[in-house]
């Protein structure tokens, strides 16, 4: 069992090691950044660029690029979707997409609705990319925490085998270390 927990372990922290490696690799070819401090701190209480409501989110990784699961959720969740539920249709991409359909072909509408089709369509694309991105991480951070379980457990039973041979050697060998102590009842 120390063996299969050993192993285990060994498996475990290869998945978190591929996890965040991976994770981190794919994010850094998107080259997302956070605004600076100064951006965030100096935008006005009527910005729609960096509105108030997301500004403690942004704080903790102000000017940093995003590249690990939880810079891609607060990126995702309080970046992207708050810029996406000010456009209309609440950035919702289906509602964007049926409106932009039912629009009559060629009209000034449709024209508008198209380019807000394709906005949306990104936002909601890269928004999904990034919480992927942060699921995998999460993932990764669970494979972390079992890894070290399995390695305590893995010490634990190494020390509890370790007592039982150690005991064995102290107990003679003529001793019955499992008696049966239940009584015994002869065939006639």
């Amino acid at each position: 069992m120390v063996i299969v927990l050993l192993v285990a372990g060994a498996l475990l922290m290869w998945g978190y090691s591929f996890a965040n490696s991976t994770v981190h690799n794919q994010l850094a070819m998107q080259q997302v950044y956070f605004p600076t401090r100064a951006e965030i701190v100096s935008a006005p209480a009527t910005s729609t660029e960096i509105p108030p409501v997301i500004r403690p989110y942004l704080l903790p990784y102000a000017g940093q690029e995003v590249l690990t699961g939880p810079q891609a959720e607060t990126y995702a969740n309080h970046f992207i979707a708050e810029h996406l539920s000010e456009m209309p249709y609440n950035g919702v991409y289906a509602k964007v997409s049926a409106a932009a359909m039912a629009a009559p072909k060629g009209s000034a509408a449709a024209t508008k609705l198209s380019a807000l089709e394709t906005t949306v369509f990104q936002g909601t694309t890269l928004r999904a990319m990034l919480l992927e991105a942060y699921g995998f991480w999460v993932f990764g951070q669970i494979a972390f925490w079992a890894g070290i379980a399995a390695f305590i457990a893995a010490g634990l039973l190494a020390v509890l085998v370790g007592f039982g041979f150690w005991h064995a050697r102290r107990t003679p060998a003529d001793v019955e270390l499992l008696e049966d102590s239940s009584p015994r009842v002869l065939a006639a």
